[in-house]
């Protein structure tokens, strides 16, 4: 069982329906979806990992993880949007990270520390070889993320022998349409927090976005093998387990 503590909050594994529903109440806040709650099919089957300050007891965080061998991956929330028939292959074990969000109103670099720590505590106790996930932009519009998409193509993209296929019908093919040279300033001011992270560590992506109506988002396919983290970057994971 999770349980880390990094200054005012502490990390935690959802306990009860109470905790879920909580969980899912956030994810409805950050996605600004209508409804008091964003919930799936999914959600039952999913680990899900809870951030709170202990100041106040607010939920500020939270996120879900899918242990995955290569015959669940048709299981799993990405596979609805990508052909992944090539991850098939992976020996190893996987997980998918899900529904990453953070409270609208909260801005302390401790919050997404602290997941981090979390997620790096389960993957080692589970021996993860590969996570991976989908990596949302805002809205659906892609010309404000161009020079995002530029660098993702440029330095990014999945191996070929792991690279996800065409499945959804509604896609933005950036890596076959792209051919700017990407401002790397504007490229990471565009990046999202989440997959900005992915990329430090050595993680690739999708060599298209889905464009996603219902959740009013673009998105890649995100894959981090564990093998590959810098071996800096693992100290500092594991410091603040």
């Amino acid at each position: 069982m999770i349980a880390l503590r990094k200054g005012r909050y502490i990390a935690r594994e959802a306990r009860d329906e109470d905790d879920l529903a909580a969980a899912c109440a956030l994810r409805a806040r950050a996605f600004a979806l209508a409804g008091a709650q964003d919930r799936d099919a999914h959600d039952d089957r999913c680990t899900h990992i809870l951030i709170e300050d202990t100041t106040d007891g607010a939920l500020v965080c939270a996120f879900r993880l899918f242990a995955v061998r290569g015959a669940d991956l048709a299981d799993s929330y990405a596979a609805q949007f990508y052909e992944l028939s090539a991850l098939e292959a992976y020996e190893g074990p996987m997980m998918e990270l899900g529904r990453f969000c953070v409270a609208p109103d909260r801005r302390d670099p401790d919050i997404l520390r602290i997941a981090w720590a979390a997620l790096t505590d389960y993957v080692d106790a589970h021996d993860v070889q590969l996570l991976f996930g989908c990596s949302s932009f805002a809205g659906v519009e892609t010309d404000r993320y161009l020079d995002a998409f530029a660098m993702l193509r440029a330095r990014h993209l999945a191996p070929k022998r792991w690279l996800p296929r065409v499945k959804a019908p509604d896609v933005f093919r950036y890596a076959a349409k792209l051919r700017r040279k990407p401002d790397v300033r504007k490229a990471m001011m565009r990046m999202p927090p989440l997959l900005r992270t992915y990329l430090m560590m050595g993680g690739w992506v999708s060599d298209h976005a889905v464009v996603d109506h219902q959740m009013n988002t673009l998105h890649v396919f995100t894959g981090l093998e564990i093998g590959a983290i810098p071996a800096a970057r693992k100290r500092l994971l594991r410091a603040l387990v």
